[in-house]
């Protein structure tokens, strides 16, 4: 009798549990990560949308608002709404496109930014004494994991936004 079947059928098994788990681990971190983001959101007197948004503009500013409402997935009348909140909670500032003055720029007040990063520092702090346990290939290899993961979930959203 043939052993290799037995084998190649086990090492299958054990795959696909490997995957099952990694699915969820990410399901359980992006829990972990909307709790987290709506504590936050709950001691800066921000809702959720408008802490996402204000990460968006932090990450990618200066940007349009309607750049702005494509990355977060929202209606450009709801965005609206929602930069209105965060210019009157000082968050950020709308200024004039220097490259299009009909158009406006959003970006991040410096010092305001400087709470949001407070509210993450323990979070932070951990993952970088987890990340102290891996070396350089390995981390280089979970970041690579990390930003195909993100790119396969922005397709799957874009996808689902076009049905």
């Amino acid at each position: 009798m043939d052993s290799t079947l037995p084998r190649a059928a086990s090492a299958a098994r054990r795959r696909r549990r490997l995957q099952s788990r990694i699915r969820e681990g990410l399901r359980d971190l992006t829990v972990q990560i909307a709790l987290l983001n709506h504590q936050v959101g709950n001691h800066l007197e921000l809702r959720d949308a408008d802490l996402e948004c204000l990460d968006l503009v932090s990450r990618y500013g200066p940007i349009g608002p309607t750049a702005l409402a494509k990355r977060a997935g929202l209606h450009p009348a709801t965005l609206t709404g929602v930069l209105d909140r965060l210019e009157r909670g000082g968050w950020v500032i709308r200024t004039p496109n220097p490259s299009d003055r009909r158009a406006i720029l959003v970006q991040v007040l410096k010092d305001r930014e400087a709470e949001v990063v407070q509210m993450f520092s323990a979070l932070n702090t951990a993952i970088d004494g987890i990340c102290s346990e891996y070396d350089d290939s390995e981390l280089t290899m979970i970041t690579e994991f990390l930003h195909r993961v993100a790119r396969e979930g922005q397709r799957a959203t874009d996808d689902l936004a076009e049905s």
